[in-house]
């Protein structure tokens, strides 16, 4: 795992990191404290990745707009 700070990891970045937190979770090898880190870095990385997201989603519809094709957007599944 790395030791960047969440906020200035990219979009891609975040996602791999809480790929390994989750996976790390999943295989119950962790002790208890370090668990519960992990899981709170998640809860974290996962505040990003949807704000990323809606960031993206933010500016593509300002595109639309202009382009006067306003037609919304609908949130990333799991997000």
């Amino acid at each position: 795992m790395t030791d960047k700070p969440i906020a200035e990891m990219s979009f891609e970045e975040a996602m791999i990191a809480l790929e390994q937190v989750v996976s790390s979770l999943e295989k119950g090898e962790v002790p208890l404290e370090a668990s519960i880190a992990l899981y709170e870095r998640g809860s974290a990385l996962k505040a990003h990745c949807a704000a990323k997201l809606k960031d993206a989603e933010d500016k593509v519809e300002m595109i639309r707009a202009k382009d006067g094709q306003a037609i919304g957007t609908t949130p990333a599944e799991g997000m």
